[in-house]
C-alpha cells in the first residue's frame, strides 16, 4: 500500500541531492546536515529510538556550531516562458486536492489516511517533469534552486518536525494528565467557560512556549479538551479540535519560538528588528483569539 512510504523516498532522495551538491561546493556542515535528514527520511523506522535520537542531536550540534553557510546568489534566469511558469506550480495544489478525493475511494491501493500526501506528493513530481518538457528546464536545475531555497531556510526547516516530536513525548510523558489535575482543582465543576478558557488559553500558551501547534495540542487534548470538554459537557470532537488548533495558531503569532514563521522572514528580508514580524501580528492574533475563544464557547453552551 502506498502511503508515507513514498513521501519519505521522495523527501530522503531531494535532501541527498541537496547534501551532494553542497559537498561539490565545500560547504560540507550543510552536506552533513542534509545527510541526516537524508538518513532520518529513508532509514528512520530501521535505526531505532536511541540512533533517530543520536541523529537528533547531531542535527542539533551541526546546526548550533554556526558553520552552515548560505549558497552563492544566483542571478535569476531572463524570464522567456511569460504564463508558462506558472502551469508547474497551479499543477501542484490540483493534483493534490483531485488525488485526496480519489485516492480516498482508492483504499486498496493508497492509505486512506495519507492520501492527500501521496497526492502532494504525485502532484510535486508532475510538476517536476512538466517543468522539464514546458520550460526545458535542465533536470539539476529544480534541485539546484531547491537548495538554494533550503540554505535560506536552513536549520530551521526542520523545527516543525522536532516541536511536533516533542508534543508527542510530553503527552506519553503524562504531561497531560498533570495540566488536567491542575485545571480541574482550578475551575469549577461544570464550568463550560471556565473549560473552555482553560483550553483555547491553554492551546495558545503552550505554543507559545513550544512553538508549534502541533506540539501544544496532544497536551491540551489530554488535559481538557477530551475528558473534560467532549466526555463530560458532549462538545463535538471536530469543533474541540479545530477550534483548538485554531487558538493555538495565535500563540504561534507570537512567538519567537515559532522561528520558521517569525523569525526567518525577518532575517531574510534584512530587518533590524528581529521581532518586528512578532510586532505586527499581535495585534491580530489577541483579537483572534478572543474570537476563539467565544467561538468554542457559543458551540459547547
Amino acid at each position: 500500500m502506498i502511503g508515507l512510504n513514498l513521501v519519505y523516498a521522495v523527501a530522503g532522495i531531494v535532501f541527498a541531492v541537496f547534501s551532494l551538491l553542497s559537498a561539490r561546493d565545500r560547504r560540507f556542515a550543510n552536506a552533513a546536515f542534509y545527510a541526516l535528514i537524508t538518513a532520518s527520511f529513508l532509514f528512520g523506522n530501521r535505526l531505532g529510538d536511541v540512533a533517530n535520537g543520536v541523529l537528533v542531536l547531531a542535527l542539533i550540534g551541526i546546526a548550533a556550531s554556526g558553520r552552515m553557510r548560505r549558497a552563492e546568489a544566483v542571478e535569476p534566469a531572463e524570464d522567456r516562458h511569460r504564463a508558462k511558469v506558472f502551469v508547474p506550480a497551479l499543477i501542484i495544489p490540483a493534483v493534490a486536492l483531485m488525488g485526496t478525493l480519489a485516492f480516498k475511494h482508492a483504499t486498496t491501493l493508497i492509505d486512506p489516511k495519507q492520501a492527500t500526501l501521496v497526492a502532494l506528493t504525485l502532484g510535486t513530481l508532475i510538476a517536476l517533469i512538466l517543468c522539464g518538457v514546458l520550460l526545458r528546464a535542465q533536470p539539476a536545475e529544480p534541485f539546484v534552486a531547491g537548495r538554494g531555497l533550503i540554505d535560506d531556510i536552513g536549520w530551521v526547516a526542520v523545527m516543525p518536525q522536532m516541536l511536533a516530536s516533542l508534543g508527542a513525548v510530553f503527552a506519553l510523558a503524562g504531561v497531560g494528565g498533570v495540566v488536567g489535575e491542575l485545571v480541574g482543582a482550578v475551575i469549577p465543576a461544570g464550568s463550560v467557560i471556565g473549560a473552555v478558557l482553560a483550553y483555547a488559553l491553554g492551546m495558545a500558551l503552550f505554543t507559545i512556549v513550544m512553538g508549534n501547534a502541533f506540539a501544544a495540542f496532544p497536551v491540551m487534548a489530554a488535559a481538557v479538551g477530551v475528558p473534560i470538554l467532549i466526555r463530560q459537557m458532549g462538545a463535538d470532537p471536530a469543533i474541540v479540535a479545530a477550534v483548538g488548533m485554531l487558538a493555538g495558531f495565535c500563540g504561534t503569532l507570537m512567538t519567537p519560538m515559532a522561528a520558521n514563521f517569525n523569525l526567518l522572514p525577518a532575517a531574510l528580508l534584512g530587518l533590524r528588528d528581529k521581532y518586528a514580524v512578532i510586532r505586527a501580528q499581535v495585534p491580530t492574533a489577541l483579537p483572534l483569539l478572543v474570537f476563539n475563544i467565544l467561538l468554542l464557547y457559543g458551540m459547547i453552551a
